[in-house]
């Protein structure tokens, strides 16, 4: 019962803090929650959630990763592969090694092998808390590959360190080919793990949706326990990285399927929202319970005579600067290196103040805080381990210094004149909405296929009209969009005379009637002035609709169903021919136009309207709702990604990424209703 008003308690405070966040997003949301940790450590003495490694390992990174593998961008991943694996391993070496001399020569009280541990468990950074700053403040789209793109490594090189480190001070015995040796042994076995398993929970779920098992709740809860017992398989029976192993195993599950494994909709967004629940959750629950562990952790130390408050503060300072400046001094160092030899347009001249924001997005958090946790009272020989509270005491310190010195510094030195090169103005909402219909349309094209061609063309359609809805407000530019405008209208002009062209050839012919032949030049009357742009077309369309609406009310139109339906096919084989007329023109003068991706607007659309007069709607209009219904979610999920990505890189604020997720919510519902109706 205690611990579950303990997890009650802090899902409350979870909840509060998210509040707090909102009306006061100057202080990151995860500094409102260690804060509120520590309320709940000094308000209630008696709750302690004390987790083993081990076990915050499963629960929390296991997940976290396994996630961020799936939505890293991996083209980002491949082209930063060297400075990712410089700061997820060498750094993270470079750092135990001069961070553990450091605090040996200025604490001697503290050995060497336990000064190697806590520099090296202060080695891995958190992305949850440099996340969190990242969203009201714009930091440099690469800083933010890089960072991620190291978290996913460093946890596991700062555990092994750390590990080995506090070995050597309990058995007093360390040999560094073996500490060599068993590193390279858990990275590349975890890897090789997390890539088998991958495919195999991959494979197996495609088994069963053969074998006709298709419940999107199972399927669902499948992928959540999949990093779960990944780490579990890795740990237990290969003694290998868990860590790695969820990491490659998630890059391999957004691998296989884009390229094979064909998900409904409904079952992709069943499970992005449980995620997004998950995520929620353990996000702010790792915060708390750093909050709520540090005034243990520091207590002992406090309360210890032997030591000055100020001077314990010091040592804080003093350590928390000189681990920020070993990642400076490589950064800078590495950067320079790229410049010089790695030949390449993407790497740019070392500049200092990026090269700073850098240093502080290296943020320390959960990680290294579970790890200095778990370090043993007594060493083997049984003696106290040295100096634990005060190691204990510096690590919670650390944390809370570089957590502050990124909310302090980062929006300083992240303002748009200041950092070189990497920073985008916002654009305006109309613009992003823009960029939500292009996404769409590309994933609609590469989703295309024999069987829903028709319904990709619809909705292309559907999101072409939508595109041009958002036209850019008047700026320097805007003889260039009227111009690009004129040059679509006439080139639909000229289909369109292909279009008459044909109608006055059959009808010269004999191929159709007189009330046929009549029926077209008015369609095609009432299309071309539309293209005209008059400004009284919109009140000649309107008393145009009228008039029909009141001849088909007074039964001017043929009362007889088969003299319709006859006069109907007639005319739709007519359309369909001289469509294919002016589609064959279009493609001709393409080949010669300058502007041939213009052309070939026009032509998407005339094969749009090819595929809707070929495809019979009574007969198949269940299936194509379906279909339509599966690639307008597909779609929607493109663009939630897309919005995510644009607001992560500074393109657009917080609000308009609300407006932009709000827009989407609203088709989502309306689609989801019509398929329930």
């Amino acid at each position: 019962m205690d611990l579950l008003m303990s997890v009650l308690l802090l899902i409350v405070c979870l909840l509060i803090s998210n509040i707090i966040s909102h009306y006061i997003p100057s202080i990151p949301t995860a500094l409102t929650q260690i804060g509120f940790g520590i309320l709940i450590a000094l308000l209630f003495p008696d709750i302690s959630l004390e987790i083993e490694t081990e076990w915050f390992l499963l629960l929390f990174v296991a997940p976290l990763l396994y996630n961020d593998g799936r939505h890293f961008p991996r083209e980002e991943l491949w082209k930063m592969r060297a400075p990712i694996f410089g700061n997820a391993v060498i750094l993270v070496l470079l750092t135990t090694i001069g961070g553990g001399y450091f605090i040996h020569w200025l604490i001697p009280s503290i050995p060497l092998a336990a000064a190697f541990a806590l520099a090296a468990i202060l080695s891995p950074t958190d992305p949850v808390a440099v996340n969190g700053i990242a969203k009201r403040i714009r930091i440099p789209e690469k800083v933010l590959h890089l960072v991620r793109g190291e978290s996913l490594i460093n946890d596991a090189s700062g555990l092994v360190a750390f590990n080995y480190a506090v070995a050597a001070v309990v058995t007093g015995y360390f040999s560094l080919i073996e500490a060599v040796f068993d590193f390279t042994y858990m990275f590349l076995a975890g890897a090789l793990l997390g890539f088998f398993l991958g495919v195999l929970v991959t494979w197996i779920r495609f088994i069963l949706r053969k074998q006709g098992i298709n419940d999107v709740t199972f399927h669902s809860l499948l992928q959540i326990m999949t990093p779960f017992v990944i780490f579990i398989i890795t740990e237990e029976l290969l003694h290998a990285s868990g860590v790695i192993a969820v990491v490659v195993a998630g890059i391999v599950h957004a691998l296989v399927k884009e390229r094979t494994e064909a998900l409904s909709a409904e079952e992709q967004v069943l499970t992005e929202n449980i995620w997004s629940i998950i995520l929620f959750v353990l996000n702010g629950i790792v915060f708390l319970l750093l909050g709520l562990n540090i005034p243990f952790s520091m207590l002992e130390t406090v309360a210890n005579p032997n030591y000055g408050n100020w001077l314990i503060i010091g040592y804080v300072f003093a350590i928390g600067i000189v681990i920020l400046g070993i990642r400076y001094l490589w950064s800078y160092l590495f950067s320079t290196y790229e410049y010089h030899f790695v030949k390449s347009k993407e790497v740019e001249k070392p500049n200092s103040k990026t090269t700073l924001v850098t240093s502080l997005t290296g943020v320390r958090g959960a990680v290294t805080m579970a790890g200095v946790l778990s370090i043993p009272y007594v060493i083997m020989s049984g003696a106290v381990f040295p100096e634990r509270s005060l190691i204990l005491f510096i690590a919670a310190g650390v944390i809370l210094f570089t957590l502050l010195a990124a909310t302090v510094f980062l929006p300083l030195l992240s303002k748009e004149e200041e950092v070189v090169g990497e920073l985008e103005e916002e654009i305006d909402l109309n613009e992003a909405k823009k960029k939500l219909m292009l996404s769409a349309i590309k994933k609609l094209h590469l989703e295309m296929n024999e069987e829903n061609e028709a319904v990709a063309y619809e909705l292309i359609g559907e999101y072409k009209v939508m595109f041009q809805r958002f036209k850019p407000e008047p700026t320097s530019d805007e003889r260039d969009t009227d111009h690009y405008q004129q040059k679509l209208r006439e080139i639909r002009l000229l289909a369109l005379k292909a279009e008459r062209r044909y109608i006055h050839e059959e009808m010269d012919k004999g191929g159709m009637d007189q009330n046929v032949f009549e029926s077209f030049e008015k369609s095609l009357d009432h299309r071309e002035e539309a293209l005209s742009n008059n400004a009284q077309f919109g009140i000649l369309y309107l008393i145009g609709k009228m008039i029909r609406g009141w001849k088909k009310f007074r039964g001017h139109y043929p009362r007889d169903r088969e003299t319709r339906i006859a006069k109907l096919r007639i005319g739709q084989h007519i359309q369909i021919k001289a469509l294919q007329a002016a589609l064959h023109s279009l493609e001709k003068y393409a080949k010669d136009h300058e502007r041939a991706e213009m052309v070939n607007i026009v032509i998407l659309d005339y094969k749009r309207m090819l595929n809707r007069l070929k495809t019979p709607t009574a007969e198949f209009n269940e299936k194509r709702e379906e279909q339509k219904e599966e690639l307008r979610l597909k779609v929607m999920d493109i663009e939630r990604a897309q919005i995510r990505s644009m607001y992560e890189s500074g393109e657009i604020n917080r609000d308009q990424a609300k407006e932009l997720r709000r827009f989407i919510n609203y088709s989502e519902s309306i689609t989801l209703h019509e398929h329930v109706e």
